[in-house]
């Protein structure tokens, strides 16, 4: 009897989603289509505990499940993404800066259409290293200028103001920045804003902001309302669909699992669906 209701439920479930897959999925078909181009996206907020990779893994499987070729590149040293899809490998982001490996040699399979370039605690020495390189700032350009046959390129950023970090801005087009609804969250935004400021000026950059994302939004707390109105004040039309509080998102990870793999039917997988289709409309815009 569970069973069958919970069939019920997730038939219920994908019908009503039906017309939102296929309007991302015809989004990233016409991006291809009006000129090819590889987004290259930085997830990033100087604050912890914002939901970056959370943020990067479901959106980039997401995406990949509607049919985009999609790449994760971790600048991450915890390695958050990598533990996330349960990938485990000798060879990541480290040979790729420091050893000078080719991204095809660096790059593991993740799921179908998903792939990743891990992080572990050895980016902790590299990015030392890195300060004694010329031009420091691109050597994840350069590294990566080779790399093609994505459709988009998602970097889960450190929240900190490092090199690796600068690296990541350097090589992005724009940026993706999840606020938790924490007031201290505010703080990072405000420290990101500068940052980026003064990247676009130094390195004759345009990186712009395409969404703001508030997360762990709980529609019954006044904080998160308090939080939204603000986010609201400072980027307006910038905001996206807020990823609603879910007991299920803070599980996924530790059985190695998206959202979608681990419950389809639950709010933030509808969340993050809604968001895929407000990210790849803006990619949409800016080619139109």
């Amino acid at each position: 009897m569970f069973y069958k209701l919970g069939c019920s439920f997730r038939a219920l479930y994908f019908k009503e989603n039906l017309l939102g897959f296929f309007y991302s999925y015809l989004s990233g078909l016409i991006l291809g289509i009006l000129g090819g181009v590889m987004r290259r996206i930085s997830i990033i907020n100087y604050k912890g505990g914002t939901g970056k990779t959370s943020t990067v893994v479901n959106m980039a499987h997401g995406m990949a499940l509607q049919g985009l070729k999609v790449l994760i590149v971790d600048t991450d040293p915890q390695g958050s993404a990598s533990h996330h899809l349960g990938i485990r490998t000798s060879v990541t982001l480290y040979d790729l800066l420091i050893k000078g490996l080719d991204p095809e040699d660096c790059i593991v399979s993740a799921r179908e259409n998903l792939d990743i370039i891990c992080a572990n605690e050895h980016l902790f020495p590299a990015e030392m290293k890195l300060t004694t390189e010329a031009d420091r700032e691109y050597v994840l350009s350069d590294r990566l200028e080779s790399l093609e046959g994505y459709d988009v390129v998602l970097l889960d950023c450190a929240p900190s103001m490092n090199l690796l970090n600068q690296n990541a801005l350097i090589y992005s087009d724009e940026i993706l920045l999840p606020v938790s609804m924490e007031y201290l969250s505010l703080i990072g935004v405000k420290q990101l804003l500068k940052n980026i400021k003064i990247i676009n000026k130094l390195f004759d950059k345009e990186i712009k902001i395409t969404k703001v994302i508030p997360t762990f939004f709980d529609k019954r707390n006044k904080k998160s309302k308090d939080i939204l109105d603000s986010l609201n004040r400072v980027f307006p039309g910038n905001i996206s669909m807020p990823i609603r509080s879910c007991v299920s998102l803070s599980e996924a990870p530790g059985v190695k699992k998206t959202i979608f793999e681990y419950d389809p039917n639950s709010k933030a997988s509808e969340d993050y669906l809604e968001l895929i289709k407000e990210v790849l409309s803006s990619g949409k815009e800016k080619r139109l």
